[in-house]
């Protein structure tokens, strides 16, 4: 097996508030790979950042009176203090606003500026006249034209779902100062993505995506590629742009470059050669973890970006879903939308570790966080079957044996078969299913448990004359378990630790050159686990419930209900065509915050319909699902293009719920 050289990135959170259990999907899930690569023997660098540009940084420094850059520097304390409770091992944890990332930034730009893939034009954007700065369409407030409903964002309303341009908002404020926006001109620049069409095409079928986001970038590339707007006006916290006064980086051009900077500085401190990485006839590997939301980004501006500027591309992109917890979305009414921090405020960080890899695959499906789920599988797996060999085993091998194993073994085959499983083991975890590596990892767990139960120790112990039996059952107990704790390594690193300390050997390396310990000395067992106590899962969601209470302002209570509209009879309600229809195509809207585009069939015909639930669903939760739709709502023309119908649904202020039909129901069915 010839070592690797491996980078390996995760998403950069970003630097506006605490890191969630959504966040540590990602990390956990890298932090494992990572580890296993190590173990493995490969040389393999983890570098992440936070990213800490854009509005949302700036307003919210504003907001506590203190910089930008004392948010940014407290907040990615926080962070990594989490991370590394959690045993996330980065090998150098950075920030966008550093100088590395200014100056490569800079040059990727100027780069492709060179090459003639940057241009300018004069648009024209909602201004704020008394913070003197150009306002995004989350950053205007208004009510809603179609419901007036009040405080709405200036792409949708929350209320009665309706999408709409930012101009057509009633009483129209800028959600800063509350002052009416104006319309002002201003010079931005773009990237033209359109350039790289065909070097897009190529990289995307090439084996660098999983199969579900090949298709997806497909459907994107087929439509045709978009200019991407990279520059902001000032006042926006970022890096000013070349050449360009008083304009700024937008957010996610300079983002992704943080994988650079990141590993940059740790060149510098570590006298690594970044060329060797990140130039374009660079023969190491490049994978990037990332979250199915962001695939855009990363998957045609990124690339683009480096191909322009002559970098090397990612080696491969994986995605991965989104976090929900009971069955739902994360939702803070229900207690589940759960910090980093809070969790580890009761629980061992490694059950989360485990309770993860046990359910995670190689594509981008949603992961379900279910407590009693949850504590059943760590309960029964870590603790009542891998801990539990060592619980049962160790007492008699220090009481009767002052800690000593045999100096045979006597299960030859049997050890044979746990080296066996080594190789099938190690391609779970390279191909990223940590589910069916824990599941042949636990099947050990099980034969190793069956063979104690089988040569009952705590009956051969009560015999005479049997010292040496005892001694040799306990001995091929305590090596099975030495084996399963070196398989979960890159899952529970802290148990696999305290597993080491106890049998008074380290793991170094992978599985495959580990002999038995024989007529070997082993230190006192402590436990190495409790169970899951259920308790503390009360405690946290407890707990998040009133993170609530502490941050949410009333006034999101006063905009759950949209108020009563004048009543109609039987003849309004009769002329609205009610279709069940199915979703057959879901994706994100370039520019909008908080639209979709739905291609829907009616029985009859398919319509193209843009909603506002962007907030509540990806597309991939969309795709195949029935829902209902008003089929005879005017087309309405809209600046992403033409609307045919309004999607139903359901909203309280804390979410918004597309209403279904019960079971039995097919596309076309109307509504009676």
């Amino acid at each position: 097996m010839s070592n690797r050289k491996i980078l390996v990135t995760s998403a950069l959170p970003y630097a506006n508030g605490p890191i969630h259990l959504g966040h540590m999907l990602e990390y956990l899930q890298t932090d494992m790979w990572v580890r296993f690569q190590k173990q493995r023997g490969h040389v393999c660098h983890y570098v992440c950042a936070d990213d800490t540009h854009g509005t949302p940084i700036m307003l919210k420094a504003d907001s506590l009176g203190i910089t930008p850059e004392e948010l940014i520097a407290q907040v990615g304390k926080e962070h990594l203090a989490d991370f590394t409770a959690f045993g996330v091992a980065f090998d150098n944890y950075h920030s966008t606003h550093s100088e590395e990332n200014k100056y490569f930034s800079s040059l990727i730009y100027t780069r492709n500026r060179e090459a003639g893939h940057i241009s300018s034009r004069t648009i024209t954007q909602a201004y704020d006249p008394v913070k003197e700065m150009f306002l995004p369409d989350r950053f205007i407030k208004g009510e809603c034209p179609k419901c007036g409903a009040a405080d709405q964002y200036g792409d949708g309303c929350e209320v009665c779902g309706a999408n709409y341009a930012s101009s057509e908002l009633k009483n129209a404020v800028s959600a800063i100062s509350g002052e009416k926006p104006i319309d002002k001109e201003s010079v931005h620049y773009f990237f033209n993505l359109a350039d790289f069409t065909e070097m897009l095409s190529d990289w995307t079928t090439a084996g660098h995506l999983q199969p579900e986001v090949r298709n997806k970038l497909a459907e994107w590339l087929d439509g045709g590629l978009q200019q991407w707007d990279i520059s902001r006006d000032a006042p926006y916290f970022g890096f000013e742009i070349p050449d360009a006064p008083n304009k700024y980086f937008y957010v996610w051009l300079d983002a992704p470059i943080g994988y650079l900077a990141s590993f940059k500085n740790l060149c510098d401190k570590k006298g690594l050669d970044f060329d060797e990485f990140w130039a374009k006839d660079s023969k190491t590997e490049l994978y990037h973890f990332i979250g199915k939301d962001i695939i855009y980004f990363h998957a045609l501006f990124f690339p683009a970006m480096l191909q322009g500027a002559d970098f090397r591309t990612p080696s491969a992109i994986f995605a991965h879903g989104f976090l929900t917890v009971n069955g739902e979305k994360m939702s803070k009414s229900r207690g589940t939308f759960i910090t980093a921090r809070t969790y580890l405020d009761h629980l061992n960080p490694e059950y989360l570790r485990y309770y993860f890899a046990a359910k995670l695959s190689a594509g981008v499906d949603d992961l379900d966080l279910n407590f009693d789920d949850f504590s059943q599988r760590v309960n029964s797996d870590l603790v009542g079957k891998v801990v539990n060999i060592a619980s049962r085993c160790s007492g008699f091998i220090a009481k009767r044996f002052n800690n000593r194993l045999s100096a045979e073994f006597a299960e030859p085959e049997l050890w044979a078969e746990f080296m066996a499983t080594n190789e099938i083991i190690a391609e779970f975890y390279e191909n990223r299913e940590f589910a069916k590596a824990m599941r042949e990892i636990m099947a050990l767990a099980d034969k190793a448990n069956r063979y104690i139960d089988e040569k009952k120790p705590w009956l051969i112990a009560k015999e005479e004359g049997k010292e040496a039996e005892l001694q040799a059952v306990c001995t091929v107990g305590l090596n099975l378990f030495r084996v399963l704790a070196a398989y979960l390594k890159p899952v529970v690193p802290t148990l696999s630790y305290s597993a080491e300390v106890f049998l008074n050997s380290e793991v170094h390396g992978w599985i495959d050159e580990l002999e038995p310990l024989l007529d070997h000395q082993l230190n006192d067992f402590i436990p190495l686990m409790t169970r899951v106590e259920p308790d503390k899962i009360a405690a946290i969601i407890e707990a998040s419930k009133e993170n609530l209470e502490k941050t949410v302002a009333p006034v999101v209570k006063e905009k759950q209900f949209a108020p009563i509209a004048d009543t109609i009879d039987i003849t309004d309600f009769g002329k609205l065509d009610l279709r069940i229809a199915k979703i057959l195509k879901a994706e994100a809207v370039e520019g909008a915050d908080k639209l979709l585009h739905l291609t829907v069939d009616i029985g009859d015909e398919t319509r193209s319909i843009f909603a506002g639930i962007k907030s509540a669903y990806s597309p991939e939760q969309l795709e195949g699902r029935l829902t209902l739709v008003v089929a005879n709502l005017a087309p309405r023309k809209m600046r992403f293009g033409l609307s045919e119908g309004m999607v139903l649904a359901a909203g309280d202020g804390n979410g918004i719920y597309l209403l279904s039909p019960d079971a039995g129901a097919v596309a076309g069915m109307r509504v009676k």
